[in-house]
This record gives structure tokens, C-alpha cells and sequence, in this order.
């Protein structure tokens, strides 16, 4: 699947509305917790792309180096639920207020989004 120009615009423009959903909810509501959300979202992918890494690529023992790539699954799952419970706890103890929490978990979901669709667009094929 080739992206193309279209594709990497398209993708730099949810990209933007995220980071601006989650900087308007700091901003407008003069609580500057909700950029934490931002924090996990990036970091969010790290443990997939260094687990895959990490893991034997070598097709003779094909379920040899499975775990490293579950336990890199396991901690993104994690940061990226944290990324969405984190703004609905600092609503629930009253640190934000609920536009807030709304806005930086919507802008934080289209952060993530855009990541992963980076990652798949541009993903190179391996050729054995």
C-alpha cells in the first residue's frame, strides 16, 4: 500500500486538530494537566516498535520470541487506556472540569489514531 502525498497531508491534519483539541482544553480551562494525555499518547507506541525489535526474527523458530512481542502489546494497551482513564480521573477528583476531560480525550484519540496510521502507511515490506 503506497501513500502518497494526499495521504501524509490528510494524516498531518487530524495530527494538528489532536494537538489543538488537547491544547485548547489546557488553555481555555487554565489547567495544564490535561498535557499529560499528549505525553502518553507519544510514548504510547514505543513498546510495540522496541519489543518488535527485540524479538527473534528468525523463521526456524517461529514461537520462540512471542512473549517480548506480547509484554510490548500488554504496555501499549496499558499507556493507551491510561491515556484516556487519566483525564477522567482528574475530572472525577475535580482537578479539570468535563469539557476538559472530553476535549483532551478526543484530541488525545485522534493523536494515537494518527500514529498508528503512520506507522501502517509507511511500513516497509520485508522480502525474504
Amino acid at each position: 500500500m503506497a501513500a502518497g502525498l494526499k495521504t501524509i497531508i490528510a494524516l498531518s491534519f487530524v495530527l494538528a486538530i489532536g494537538f489543538l483539541l488537547v491544547i485548547l482544553s489546557s488553555a481555555l480551562f487554565h489547567s495544564y494537566l490535561t498535557l499529560l494525555v499528549v505525553a502518553t499518547y507519544v510514548i504510547a507506541p514505543l513498546p510495540n516498535w522496541i519489543c518488535g525489535r527485540c524479538a527473534n526474527p528468525d523463521d526456524f523458530m517461529e514461537s520462540a520470541g512471542s512473549a517480548i512481542v506480547d509484554f510490548g502489546r500488554f504496555c501499549t494497551g496499558f499507556l493507551v487506556v491510561m491515556g484516556v482513564a487519566l483525564p477522567a480521573l482528574l475530572a472525577h477528583c475535580g482537578l479539570i472540569q468535563i469539557p476538559a476531560m472530553a476535549m483532551s480525550i478526543i484530541g488525545g484519540l485522534l493523536i494515537y489514531g494518527t500514529i498508528i496510521c503512520f506507522t501502517m502507511f509507511f511500513q516497509e515490506e520485508q522480502e525474504f
